[in-house]
């Protein structure tokens, strides 16, 4: 269980528990690994508390302990690198090893320091700018070597060196640490340390479950071809599932492993797979409303994916780190077009086949699928993008796509059972099914 910090300048004395480091930090916006040394003088860098407010939690995952990184401290809008230090005094119990749970949530990587050693991070800043990773708990012994001894007392200076990247940090509240590292007996810091994964897991759970969904979906969906090969919906909606498995699937990949860059996550995820599956989205419920004949729609749809594709890279410096802001600041605003784009083109792929096909479950479908697809654009109008029942944090987009894929099962359903009276209705008998007997 984590208790409250020491006032302080005060020693910290632990039994087989562990503290929360929210406080006081010297900050410092910019880069120099001599800050990472015991024995600078930092009297005049800033001060950052990190103590979260009563129940704060992050907008994406839902993690507990959250606090607002240095854009909301007088840093609005900064990126690249900043560092934190803090010395840190403990009352001497003898122990060989004290052990530190490094933060769960940092914009965007980080490196820590113990009295000028280096014990490790999440990142590689070997490179320029350093290679993000998804941010996950991490535990890190820090042994009775690395601390200095002063009668009954050992000392330290923890030092963080953190890197933000240009285009990914909220504007309002992003950069830097957002959960303060936690430090204490080896009992202490791995009972939190495991709490951190459950919470984690308990964020990342719905991710990896819908996956499965969507796959069985697409399946269900693809069925439907041998008893009407000329079915297009059935084809784009499979598409479509199949994207959005995709896009589920990798969130959890990439804030547990370390096999995929956030470069590669902007690149497969947010250009790659968004894109095809706004076009793939606008295709199916043309096919589904029996509009074939506005080929208009198809066109429309095709030039803004392509547009899409080429637009999005431009508009990160992640992927394109030397592109002027200019061109960053432009091709970002042509996104948000493009996006509202493909939101008016499937309006009007609706209203025009309204009267034509339209079912109280083909409307529930497109409405619950496309508060997923076009979250974004509901998060504008107000709506939150994240609740938290019971403490468990449920985003807008896992409530979507569980109505979405719940009226697309029974829509799908419906399609199904129509086809043998379809075929009933054609021959004016149901379809045979000849049997041989085989003599034994």
């Amino acid at each position: 269980m984590t208790q409250e910090p020491a006032p302080a300048g005060a020693p910290i004395t632990f039994g087989p528990a562990a503290v929360a480091l929210n406080g006081p930090w010297k900050f410092h916006v910019g880069d120099d690994l001599s800050w990472a040394n015991a024995s600078l003088d930092d009297s005049t860098w800033e001060t950052i508390d990190l103590t979260p407010l009563p129940g704060a939690h992050d907008g994406d995952q839902g993690l507990t302990n959250y606090a607002d990184g240095w854009s909301a401290r007088g840093h609005r809008g900064y990126d690249g690198f900043a560092w934190y230090r803090m010395k840190v005094r403990v009352a001497d119990s003898g122990a060989d090893t004290l052990w530190l749970a490094g933060p769960a949530l940092v914009d965007n990587a980080y490196e820590l320091f113990v009295n000028g050693h280096f014990i490790g991070g999440i990142g590689d800043f070997s490179h320029t700018p350093p290679r993000i990773f998804g941010i996950h708990p991490r535990l890190f012994a820090l042994p009775r070597e690395l601390w200095v001894e002063d009668r009954k007392e050992l000392s330290a200076v923890i030092a963080m060196r953190v890197a933000s990247l240009k285009g990914i940090s909220a504007p309002t509240n992003g950069g830097g640490v957002h959960i303060a590292p936690v430090l204490g007996t080896e009992v202490g810091v791995r009972d939190h340390y495991r709490l951190q994964w459950l919470e984690k897991a308990e964020a990342l759970a719905v991710d990896a479950a819908e996956p499965v969904f969507f796959l069985l979906l697409a399946a269900l969906a693809l069925s439907m071809l041998p008893f009407d090969p000329k079915d297009h919906f059935s084809v784009w909606i499979a598409v479509v599932l199949a994207l959005l498995a995709a896009t589920w699937f990798n969130q959890p990949l990439f804030w547990i492993g370390r096999f995929e860059t956030l470069q590669d996550f902007v690149l497969w995820r947010a250009t790659i797979v968004d894109g095809l599956t706004l076009g793939a989205w606008i295709m199916a419920w043309r096919a589904a409303f029996g509009l074939g004949q506005a080929r208009w729609i198809a066109i429309a749809c095709a030039a803004l994916t392509v547009l899409f594709l080429l637009v999005r890279p431009l508009s990160t410096p992640l992927l394109l780190p030397n592109l002027p802001p200019e061109v960053i600041t432009v091709a970002a605003a042509v996104i948000r077009v493009i996006r509202l784009g493909f939101l008016l083109l499937l309006i009007v792929t609706i209203v025009l086949g309204y009267s034509h096909k339209a079912t109280w479950a083909l409307l529930l479908t497109v409405l619950a699928g496309s508060i997923s697809i076009f979250a974004r654009e509901v998060r504008q109008i107000g709506v939150p993008g994240i609740w938290f029942p019971y403490g468990v944090g449920l985003s807008l987009s896992e409530c979507a796509n569980a109505a979405f894929g719940s009226f697309l099962f029974i829509y799908l359903l419906r399609r199904l059972w129509y086809f043998v009276p379809a075929v009933r209705n054609a021959t004016g008998k149901l379809p045979e099914h000849k049997i041989e007997v085989h003599p034994i």
